[in-house]
């Protein structure tokens, strides 16, 4: 299932991501993990780990997409599960990196709108967002752009790069979000 996203840019293309796709989204999330605390991870993933992971997602049946302009992988953006535990299973967890001289082009917020219709589809009622740092305002910004509202900070509970960090922890209601429990 493709989309082509029509806001901000006609011109980004929001597809499913492919094996020919991660050594660009691999060094794009190599990025952030060595130069900022959008994500807690500290040692960038190789390939092999990378690939491991978007075909775990995709195996799944969730959504894990790329966006790209003019056939150049600017960005990309998927979701996972929550939690393991059963009753989280209509409740996904979002994530969405852009290269760094691409922020601010809508190559996040497109492909993060496809991960929300897609994951409104397969019948998730919520999406929630677990940003690094209470400081970050881009994601913060285009998670609300996007509908969502901000929950909860957790106060330093990550250290990266010689501080402690936040947590902000954001949600999305999808669909029908928590009006009618699920059919059995």
């Amino acid at each position: 299932m493709s989309a082509v996203e029509t806001f901000p840019s006609p011109s980004i293309l929001v597809r499913d991501a492919r094996a020919d796709d991660m050594p660009v989204l691999q060094a794009i999330y190599a990025h952030h993990v060595l130069n900022s605390v959008a994500t807690f991870e500290e040692v960038p993933p190789d390939l092999a780990e990378m690939n491991r992971r978007r075909e775990e997602i995709q195996a799944r049946g969730l959504p894990y997409v790329a966006a790209e302009r003019d056939g150049v992988v600017r960005g990309y953006a998927y979701c996972n599960t929550f939690r393991a535990r059963s009753a989280y299973r209509f409740t996904v967890e979002d994530s969405v990196y852009v290269a760094p001289d691409a922020t601010g082009q809508g190559f996040g917020r497109s492909a993060l709108r496809e991960v929300i219709r897609r994951a409104t589809a397969l019948g998730m009622r919520q999406m929630v967002a677990v940003i690094g740092d209470s400081a970050n305002s881009a994601s913060i910004g285009m998670h609300e752009s996007l509908g969502f509202h901000r929950e909860a900070v957790l106060h330093a509970v990550g250290f990266k790069h010689g501080r402690w960090i936040d947590g902000v922890i954001m949600q999305l209601a999808l669909g029908e979000g928590d009006s009618t429990p699920p059919a059995r």
